[in-house]
């Protein structure tokens, strides 16, 4: 789905108020809502809304920017607006104030129950990138203010020079024979590689598929039909066989490969815009011990993108840690029955008596307060949807179902281990001391990222 859609170059404007309730009208004048426009008790009626809901949970998401969205009846599933406040909005919540100087108002018709979570995380993404943001509050006018917004949500291109592009192509080329050769059925492109660019596949075969693989939002124009998909990967190291682990298991997580494929990877240097280096993953022989016959990385009822936003979430804690000092935590997911009965509480639930969609790990607006509750003791337990149940639960299990685990491992990752086992779920662990994230699936380990290799960030 291309979010630009509903994105149009009117509504994107310079607040002229610095009071964020004024500010939300200037946006919401712009949206041309159903039976709303034409009447001020019901726009001033969705601001108070909005406004009330900040003292539930904020909708600032650092850097600046504040993502206030309401569900509402409407004919379109979705209406962005943006506005700028040169001078800096006063944005408060719960007596904290916070210099916003970008508000982007998200209004999400009610009938999209199922992927307006999805949407939140995709658009919050597109606005962490801090050295995007200031480019935005730098622009002088109100056209290269609309033509950066629209760049970000990937209506403008940008170019590499001739020499490395036409290098580019040529390994392009044959990365295609070699994935033939080796009957892959994915080649994996890296885009990290370039600071600017277009990657552009001109030919594709029926029987290999293409995926550009990224932690970058706004620096990478990809041809409309190129790609299958995108998978976003946490810039956590420079190895490029660590990155293309962890593209693979976001992949296994999605479905959209499995333990049967062999995969190309096409990469290089980071930020070097020149693609050097051409490798072959076979994922049987790659994830051998995680996986048996004809079996996936998901468990039944747990959701992809619930699974896949965890993963990203215990790799910012393994990267940034809490207020500068390391942090390990533990993860769990999948069906809160069958999960219960092996869990007790180790303190009072921070979770216990919010709305669901307030506590599900897709609304974006959660990952800080996860982060918050990292240091305490204790596993947090998400249902297969994303709603996390509670944090600070100890995992329990009689000694039968003990697991001999590696040596360097800890109480932690074997707790995650014996409940992935007992429980038919997945466990996610953050390790305190390597700063690892490791998997657990059927009591089984799987190395996600590996930050003892490298502290560096690409």
């Amino acid at each position: 789905m291309h979010l630009s859609r509903y994105l149009s170059k009117n509504r994107i404007i310079e607040l002229q108020s610095d009071d964020f309730n004024d500010a939300l009208m200037e946006l919401l004048q712009t949206c041309n809502v159903d039976h709303v426009n034409d009447n001020p008790e019901a726009m001033t009626s969705m601001v108070n809304e909005i406004v009330e809901r900040e003292k539930t949970i904020t909708s600032y998401l650092g850097n600046g920017v504040a993502m206030p969205y309401i569900r509402r009846p409407m004919s379109k599933p979705y209406v962005f607006a943006i506005g700028r406040c040169k001078n800096g909005l006063h944005f408060t919540n719960s007596g904290e104030h916070k210099d916003t100087r970008l508000v982007f108002l998200m209004i999400i018709s009610t009938e999209n129950e199922e992927s307006y979570l999805t949407v939140l995380a995709s658009i919050a993404r597109i606005f962490q990138n801090q050295d995007s943001i200031n480019l935005i509050l730098k622009e002088q006018s109100i056209a290269a203010f609309r033509k950066h917004i629209r760049y970000l949500f990937g209506k403008c291109k940008s170019t590499v020079s001739t020499d490395k592009s036409s290098i580019n192509h040529l390994m392009l080329r044959e990365a295609q024979k070699i994935a033939r050769f080796n009957q892959c059925s994915v080649i994996l492109i890296f885009g990290d590689v370039l600071t600017g660019g277009t990657i552009e596949v001109k030919e594709k075969f029926n029987n290999i598929r293409f995926f550009l693989v990224t932690h970058k939002t706004d620096n990478i124009s990809v041809e409309t039909g190129n790609f299958d998909d995108i998978i976003y990967v946490h810039p956590f190291s420079n190895y490029r066989l660590s990155q293309a682990r962890s593209a693979i298991i976001i992949g296994l997580t999605r479905g959209i490969f499995n333990y049967k494929d062999k995969v190309c990877c096409f990469s290089g240097l980071p930020q070097s815009d020149v693609f050097d280096t051409i490798s072959i993953i076979d994922i049987p022989k790659e994830f051998g011990n995680s996986f048996s016959n004809n079996e996936t990385l998901i468990k039944e009822g747990i959701h992809p993108e619930a699974l896949e936003r965890l993963l990203a979430i215990a790799t910012d804690i393994s990267v940034e840690g809490r207020e500068g000092k390391p942090v390990g935590c533990l993860f769990v997911i999948g069906d809160i029955a069958k999960i219960k009965p092996y869990t007790k509480p180790l303190v009072l639930n921070p979770f216990y008596g919010y709305k669901e969609e307030d506590r599900n790990i897709l609304n974006p607006f959660m990952a800080e307060t996860i982060k918050e509750f990292s240091s305490i003791d204790g596993a947090f337990i998400v249902r297969g949807d994303g709603v996390i149940e509670s944090a600070g639960s100890l995992i329990q299990a009689s000694s039968e179902h003990a697991i001999q685990m590696p040596s360097g491992f800890g109480t932690r990752h074997a707790a995650g281990a014996v409940i992935s086992a007992v429980a038919n779920c997945v466990a996610i662990a953050v390790s305190e001391s390597t700063h690892q994230v490791t998997l657990f699936k059927n009591g089984k380990m799987m190395l996600f990222s590996d930050q003892s290799f490298s502290s560096s960030t690409i």
